[in-house]
C-alpha cells in the first residue's frame, strides 16, 4: 500500500496532534503511527526538519523541559498562527479527498 501523504498533509497531522496538546518528538512520532494503524510511520529525519520549518513559520514554538534523565525533552506547541493554518489544511484536506471520491464514483456528488 502506497503511504505517501499529499503536500502539507503531514504538517497538518502534526498540527492537529499539537492541537491537543504540547508534545516531543517522539511522542508525535508514536501518537500518530498509533492512531493510523501504523500507516504513517515517521523518521526523524522527516519530523525534524518538518517542525523546524513550521517553527519557522510560527505555526509552533517549542521550549525544553527536565526529565528523569541528564538531557531535557524538547517539546512543541501550537501557536495561534498555527491554529489558523490547521483550520486553513483541514479545509484544503476536505477539498481534496471530496474531489477524489467524486472521481471515484464517476463523477456523481451524493447528499
Amino acid at each position: 500500500m502506497e503511504k505517501n501523504i499529499p503536500s502539507g498533509g503531514t504538517a497538518m497531522l502534526l498540527l492537529k496532534l499539537l492541537e491537543e496538546g504540547d508534545m516531543y518528538g517522539y511522542q508525535m512520532v508514536e501518537t500518530l503511527r498509533q492512531r493510523s494503524d501504523h500507516t504513517f510511520d515517521l523518521k526523524a529525519g522527516t519530523l525534524y526538519p518538518l517542525l523546524h520549518t513550521l517553527e519557522e513559520k510560527g505555526f509552533v514554538t517549542s521550549y525544553l523541559e527536565g526529565t528523569d534523565t541528564p538531557r531535557p525533552r524538547k517539546y512543541y506547541r501550537l501557536t495561534s498562527t498555527g491554529k489558523g493554518q490547521l483550520v486553513e489544511k483541514v479545509e484544503e484536506w476536505r477539498r481534496y479527498t471530496a474531489a477524489v471520491e467524486k472521481v471515484l464514483k464517476g463523477g456523481e456528488t451524493f447528499a
